[in-house]
């Protein structure tokens, strides 16, 4: 056999469809996989050592938004030593096109600390151009989300879609299929895409179904009335026939924990009957989300300036404070812009509260009131039963819901930006045993990019796309925790993204060969 660009020598191969791992070398030419073959039968320009190691697939974010953060930070130091190699953006309803009007785009997402895009384009094309441009590290797929379709039509305003607008919704999702996303998303507890109702919601889902899009859903409940808000997923999907992603599926508050094997009933049930449904998860027992996403819908209609307009009248804020659902002890604060409580960042609404002499809802408002409407929290309101059982249902993905890529900053993010794969690798299916470590591989590789629709990638084949990783099951561990969040995950060795190392011998290597992946015109 003629040498090849890159081999990967001496390791033991989890092909990522959840067999179990073999010995065999890997050959690379370009950026496709051209060789597995027996140890020791190949030769190449350039060898990455993976004896002792395990070499899996490059592993799929299916529930990222780094597509906010990516153009910033294109390097994704965070991505690349967790073994990620391609991020699946625009979730939770959030995407960055398309772009009638980028101001209020903008102040949408500002809970992530989005400040950096340029909003310099209308359409997915015009973004994806520009993430390009900044020659990114790992690879980014797309979906199109509610919020923006909203905003770009019907704007802030609590009230369903006229017909026209709705219109004007399915042509913008058949203009993004047609520049090649892989989905549609909605995020049903977010303004505006929670004024939208059932029915608005399938129709859109019907557009995405014709086009062959994923649709993902944050659901419209997530606490008490998982119940309802699985049911109604499940009710667009059947009605719609969309192939359907129940994102980050949990349930939040104490009293309402182990709901999530009701949930999972109702999936597996809806399975059987032909609806092809799948979910994904984190592997923690906190979320991390806008402050606002905690307030009735109508304090947020018209948009962020009309929520505080209501904030600075006594009784309208008295109202929004009886009605807003705030434990203040769970929700810690994570993100702010410039303000009087920026130094309050980790710590609780309850300790700020006291401070200030205040009740927990009381608090939320005055930190949004202070902070031009916007506030990134942590929310520690989930059961570590209720996360094991979802993880390992065998139809759900390993995703992060996360955004931050940088290695180091200010704030307290989320830790499952740094260590979302880490973490199940080494204590899932590490110290715990709850997975196999090939089951983990598959739920982090073939399982999310069969959702996206990423067939030529996820899988150990010849012909298929060389993004790959080279770790050690021993060592591979998250370190980023709540209360010191920026440290990288440790035990990935070697990633390779599009034939290219990414990272070698646990040190980026200042190759930045990702792409964005557009999916072919429907």
């Amino acid at each position: 056999m003629p040498e090849l660009d890159l081999v990967i020598a001496g390791g033991s191969v989890l092909d990522g469809t959840g067999a179990e791992a073999a010995p065999a070398d890997i050959g690379i030419e370009g950026d496709r996989i051209t060789a597995v073959a027996a140890p020791g039968t190949l030769s190449g320009a350039d060898t990455l050592d993976a004896t002792g190691q395990v070499v899996t697939p490059g592993f799929i974010d299916l529930h990222s938004h780094a597509d906010f953060s990516l153009p910033a930070h294109p390097a994704a130091d965070t991505c690349l030593f967790q073994g990620v190699t391609t991020l699946v953006g625009g979730n939770c309803g959030f995407s960055p096109f398309p772009v009638a009007d980028a101001e209020r785009l903008r102040r949408a997402a500002a809970f992530m600390g989005r400040e950096e895009l340029a909003w310099d384009w209308t359409g997915f094309h015009g973004y994806a151009d520009s993430v390009e441009q900044t020659a990114p590290a790992v690879n980014l797929a797309a979906q199109v989300g509610l919020n923006a379709l909203r905003i770009a039509t019907v704007g802030d305003d609590e009230r369903a879609a006229s017909p026209d607008e709705l219109a004007a919704m399915r042509r913008l999702i058949e203009r993004a299929a047609e520049e090649g996303v892989v989905g549609f998303s909605t995020g049903l507890i977010y303004a505006p895409g929670t004024y939208a109702p059932p029915a608005e919601v399938t129709e859109l889902a019907r557009t995405a179904a014709r086009l062959g899009l994923l649709y993902s859903t944050h659901m419209r409940d997530e606490a008490d009335r998982l119940i309802d808000a699985v049911t109604e997923a499940l009710t667009t999907a059947r009605e719609s026939g969309v192939r359907l992603e129940i994102s980050h599926l949990k349930v939040m508050g104490r009293e309402n924990h182990g709901k999530v094997h009701e949930a999972l009933r109702l999936i597996d049930e809806a399975r059987a009957d032909g609806v092809d449904v799948t979910a994904d998860v984190y592997p923690y027992t906190a979320s991390s989300t806008t402050l606002t996403s905690r307030l009735p819908g109508w304090a947020l209609d018209g948009g962020v300036d009309r929520l505080l307009e209501r904030l600075a009248d006594t009784e309208v804020r008295r109202r929004i404070a009886a009605e807003a659902r705030i434990d203040p002890d769970a929700i810690v604060l994570a993100q702010l812009p410039p303000g009087p409580y920026s130094d309050w960042i980790g710590r609780s609404l309850t300790e700020l509260g006291a401070e200030l002499g205040l009740g927990g809802a009381e608090t939320a408002l005055e930190v949004l009131a202070a902070h031009n409407g916007s506030a990134g929290i942590v929310n520690h309101a989930m059961a570590e039963d209720d996360m094991r059982a979802v993880l390992s249902h065998p139809q759900v993905s390993v995703a992060s819901d996360g955004w931050t890529l940088r290695p180091s900053g200010t704030g307290r993010p989320h830790p499952r930006s740094f260590g979302t794969f880490a973490r199940v690798l080494g204590r899932y299916a590490g110290d715990s045993r709850l997975l196999t470590l090939a089951d983990a591989v598959r739920k982090m590789t073939w399982l999310p990019a069969s959702r996206a629709g990423l067939t030529d990638r996820g899988r150990i084949r010849e012909g298929l796309a060389a993004d790959l990783v080279v770790l050690d099951p021993g060592t591979v561990r998250d370190t980023s925790t709540f209360d010191d969040p920026w440290n990288l995950a440790t035990g990935v060795r070697h990633v390779v993204v599009n034939g290219t190392p990414a990272l070698r011998d646990a040190a980026l290597t200042g190759n930045r060969p990702g792409r964005v992946l557009r999916r072919p015109r429907p």
